[in-house]
C-alpha cells in the first residue's frame, strides 16, 4: 500500500517534469505517437495482482493437495462463500452430494452461482445434485479446479455474491 501511496504521490511530479522536458512536443514523423513509457513506469512498481483489500479473499496458487489464498496455504478441500473460507470435508468428486453443500441451505444473502472445482478435470455434476443447487437459487458451475479459482477471483473483484466448492487439483473422481 506504501508503495502504491507513493507512486500516487510522484506522479504529478513525473508529468511535470515531462512536460517541462518538452514544452511543445513536435513528432518527427507524425505517424508515430510519443512515446509514454517513462509515465508508465511507476506501474513497474505495482503489484496489481497481488494488492488485494485484507478482507477479500484471493487465491494465489495451487498445488495437487491444496491452495494458497492471500499468502496462506490450505491443504485439502475448500468451501468459499463470499469472502468467508472454510475447510471442506470431499477429498474426491464422488465424495461431493447434497449433504456436503448443505450449508447453502442456511447461507443468507445466497450466491448467484456456485463454481464447483471439480479436481484435475471437469466431471459430469449428477443430476440430484444440480436440482439441490438449484433448489438453494444459486447456479453452478463445474470446472477444474485450477479455472474454479481464477473464476472465483475474478467474479469475487467484481463484487458479485460467490461461493465456490474446491477439491484439490490433485483431487480424482
Amino acid at each position: 500500500m506504501a508503495v502504491r501511496q507513493r507512486a500516487v504521490g510522484t506522479l504529478p511530479n513525473l508529468i511535470r517534469s515531462l512536460r517541462k522536458e518538452s514544452p511543445n512536443p513536435k513528432p518527427t514523423n507524425p505517424a508515430v505517437l510519443p512515446s509514454l513509457r517513462r509515465a508508465f513506469s511507476l506501474y513497474d512498481q505495482i503489484n496489481l495482482i497481488d494488492n488485494v483489500p485484507e478482507d477479500q479473499l484471493r487465491f494465489q496458487g495451487y498445488t495437487e493437495t491444496g491452495f494458497k489464498v492471500n499468502g496462506i496455504d490450505y491443504e485439502g478441500s475448500l468451501l468459499c462463500v463470499g469472502n468467508f473460507l472454510m475447510s471442506w470435508a470431499p477429498t474426491k468428486f464422488s465424495d461431493i452430494t447434497p449433504d456436503s453443500l448443505s450449508i447453502f441451505q442456511t447461507v443468507r444473502p445466497i450466491p448467484e452461482i456456485l463454481i464447483l472445482g471439480c479436481g484435475r478435470h471437469i466431471e459430469l455434476v449428477n443430476p440430484e445434485l444440480r436440482r439441490f443447487i438449484r433448489s438453494t437459487g444459486m447456479k453452478l458451475e463445474a470446472l477444474d479446479s485450477r479455472n474454479a479459482v481464477s473464476t472465483y477471483n475474478i467474479l469475487n473483484e467484481e463484487g458479485r455474491i460467490v461461493a465456490a466448492a474446491l477439491l484439490p487439483y490433485g483431487g480424482s473422481s
